[in-house]
């Protein structure tokens, strides 16, 4: 990175960063816990003949230690062939009208907070805002070290139970949207794609965007005819470079869909997950008669649900994967 023009190349050195990112979270917690344990044996040294003057030294630093190995077994949760990777999410409104909209907006605002909280960059790709409130879909692209790893935690149907403001007679209501998440892929994984499976469709752009905006069809829209998978792009002004961004999440997708087959797991990504409605959600959100937030898949549940829908979600994903960790040893 110190060479000099390391930068000419933005899109090749934003990889090497990347790389540089990822190595330091394998390092670093490593090199902390082994300074924890140095300066805990020079503590036991001192307190030899003295043991009540390190007392509370010595228990911060076991509490250090214990921390830091919980951190490094969480981290090894993460060795999926994909889970360093950038993650792409689309959330889509479901059963529910106007506040299964709004709900998948509230569902985008809870991972930009998330994200945020682990320095992780948030970009959109498609949105596609509803007729009265909130959004029928939109796909954002989460990048960071580990953001599909994590990420891949809230695919699934979400379900919100809540008094409507949306109702003039004040009834609780019950809606729902769903979470799809797939790694984005580097340009060298092989992924066969032909020419005659694809439509490709353009589009005027939609929301801000100053006098570009509906003035050109920039916007793409690529359906893959075999599988039925639908992808666009419009965050770019260029209709190359939306192309381009829509094959790369087109690419992820067949990847993750070829993956879900080899695992006998079609259903949990595409084919028979269900509708986005009662009886297929991972986790419910419940803000009346009573606040509760709780995930039906590994039974954890907090009565903070402002907490978790301002982004304190690693509770949640945590649990998950220390269950699927479980589940494969099993």
């Amino acid at each position: 990175m110190m060479q000099p023009g390391f930068w000419d190349k933005p899109e090749l050195a934003q990889k090497v960063v990347l790389e540089k990112k990822l190595c330091v979270n394998v390092v670093e917690p490593i090199d902390r816990l082994s300074t924890v344990i140095e300066d805990g044996n020079v503590l036991i040294e001192l307190g030899a003949e003295d043991p009540a003057s390190v007392e509370d030294d010595l228990m911060a630093a076991r509490t250090q230690l214990s921390d830091g190995l919980d951190a490094l077994e969480f981290q090894l949760m993460l060795g999926g062939e994909h889970d360093a990777s950038n993650a792409i999410v689309t959330l889509q409104s479901g059963a529910g009208g106007v506040d299964a909209s709004d709900f998948a907006e509230m569902l985008l605002r809870m991972y930009a907070k998330w994200a945020a909280r682990h320095d992780y960059d948030v970009e959109e790709m498609d949105f596609q805002k509803a007729e009265e409130a909130g959004i029928k879909n939109v796909t954002i692209l989460v990048k960071g070290p580990y953001a599909y790893g994590r990420m891949k935690a809230e695919q699934g149907v979400h379900r919100l139970v809540r008094i409507s403001p949306f109702d003039g007679q004040a009834r609780r209501q019950t809606s729902f949207a769903s979470v799809e998440v797939v790694p984005e892929l580097e340009d060298d994984i092989d992924v066969d794609i032909r020419k005659d499976d694809l439509k490709v469709d353009t589009f005027r752009a939609s929301g801000a965007g100053g006098q570009h905006v509906n003035k050109t069809e920039s916007a793409i829209r690529i359906t893959h005819l075999p599988s039925g998978i639908v992808v666009s792009c419009q965050a770019e002004r260029s209709q190359h470079k939306n192309r381009d961004s829509a094959m790369k999440t087109l690419r992820s997708k067949l990847f993750q869909l070829e993956q879900a087959k080899r695992e006998e797991e079609l259903a949990t990504f595409y084919g028979d997950r269900g509708s986005i409605s009662w009886g297929n959600q991972i986790r419910s959100y419940v803000l009346q008669p009573y606040q509760m937030c709780k995930d039906l898949r590994t039974e954890i549940e907090t009565s903070d649900v402002s907490g978790v829908l301002d982004g304190n979600l690693d509770a949640f994903i945590e649990g998950y994967l220390k269950k699927r960790k479980d589940e494969a040893k099993a």
